[in-house]
């Protein structure tokens, strides 16, 4: 209990990021169709946030090892908190763009500077509990950012400043906290070849996640208003696609650990390829078949990235479970940031029922790309355990690695 307690300022911190950082991507998308920006400009906005994701992700490292944990938060959350406050100031989608790498700058740098100040202070005795609080906490972030969306109103000053506030709210609680910075992590080297040796199935399967992911939460609010959702309606289009995912997580894992993770990752795909036909079939249906397609399709997506980080797991040895990870983040952030913008373009071009034939392609490569490897590669005999990977950072393999080989 003293252990969550000295903890509760980095959850809370987490909560606040979630609700700023989760709420502006859609509100970025309702505004700009307000504004009149183009959907390409609207996907620009989306993919602009994971340049500025995967350069957090580089940079936090070295920035705590030069000015400390509570010091590289506090610069994080204030690039964040910037990139949010200018956006009414300069109304136009390139600039919004440049505001947007520096939003993720922030949820990248923030989040790398929480999981090392838990890894510092986790042990294999608790690790598993903590970890269960802090997803948790992530998930309700996530998910009242997005019922959020509801009640703010699109290209209005009040909203970009309410997000604003609350991502310097977050900058409170872990500042002021009496609990002792850690030392300063070494940052784990980089080598995306590692989960294409390991196994490439797995970096497939992350790309594809990122493609399903980012074009749902970046473009979905462009295809809410083209089926005739309010913006009301949309945020809980999206928050049902969020708890679709969440609920998944238990009974994909128990699948994972039990059979062979290739057919469960093909399975899966199959399942998202129904749910996308599903969707394009029912068009502009009644809003709770609208809302039901977009749960059906988070239980069936999101899972895919850490049934694709447990499998590449399977073949790595201890002391590669860190790069691993940060490789298969580098390859999740490469997908996620050409996702929306090609998404978006399609819905341009083609109509709101592109996206989801889109998505659909991917998962269906994934589909003839796993059956093809499942030919080349036997069953691994011992296996990790399923867990639930946040896309976070490059150091959430550290959190992660000693839960892996504690129970394998």
């Amino acid at each position: 209990m003293r252990l969550l307690i000295s903890f509760a300022a980095l959850f809370l911190s987490v909560l606040l990021l979630q609700l700023s950082s989760g709420g502006v991507g859609p509100l970025d998308a309702l505004s700009g169709l307000q504004l009149g920006f183009t959907t390409a400009q609207i996907g620009l906005l989306g993919s602009a946030h994971f340049v500025g994701f995967f350069i957090g992700c580089w940079w936090a490292p070295r920035l705590m090892g030069s000015v400390g944990h509570s010091r590289a938060f506090a610069a994080f959350t204030a690039a964040g908190a910037i990139g949010l406050l200018a956006h009414m100031m300069l109304v136009h989608p390139y600039a919004w763009a440049i505001m947007r790498i520096s939003t993720g700058i922030c949820i990248a740098g923030a989040y790398t500077v929480i999981e090392a100040w838990l890894q510092s202070k986790l042990r294999n005795a608790n690790r598993g509990r903590v970890m269960g609080i802090y997803r948790a906490v992530d998930t309700m972030g996530n998910l009242g950012a997005q019922l959020l969306i509801g009640v703010l109103a699109p290209a209005a000053y009040l909203s970009y400043n309410l997000l604003a506030l609350i991502c310097c709210a977050a900058i409170f609680p872990i500042t002021l906290s009496t609990v002792r910075q850690p030392n300063t992590p070494a940052a784990p080297r980089l080598r995306p070849g590692l989960a294409l040796r390991v196994s490439p199935l797995s970096a497939a399967g992350v790309v594809v996640a990122a493609v399903s992911s980012a074009s749902f939460r970046m473009v979905g609010p462009v295809y809410g208003q083209e089926v005739g959702l309010l913006p009301s309606q949309i945020a809980w289009f999206l928050a049902a696609w969020v708890l679709g995912g969440a609920l998944a997580q238990f009974p994909v894992g128990w699948l994972a650990d039990k059979f062979d993770r290739r057919w469960i990752l093909i399975g899966l795909s199959v399942a998202s390829i129904g749910s996308c036909f599903a969707t394009i079939s029912i068009g502009t249906a009644s809003d709770a078949v609208i809302f039901g397609n977009a749960f059906l399709f988070g239980l069936v997506s999101f899972p895919i990235f850490s049934v694709s980080a447990a499998h590449a797991h399977d073949f790595a040895e201890s002391n590669q479970r860190v790069e691993l990870s940060a490789a298969l983040m580098f390859f999740f952030a490469l997908g996620a940031i050409g996702a929306p913008l090609f998404s978006s373009t399609l819905i341009a071009v083609y109509g709101p029922a592109a996206l989801f034939v889109m998505i659909a392609i991917a998962h269906a490569v994934l589909v003839i790309f796993g059956l093809a490897r499942m030919r080349t590669r036997p069953t691994v005999e011992a296996r990790t355990p399923y867990v639930y990977a946040p896309r976070t950072s490059f150091t959430i393999g550290r959190l992660m690695r000693r839960h892996r080989d504690r129970r394998r």
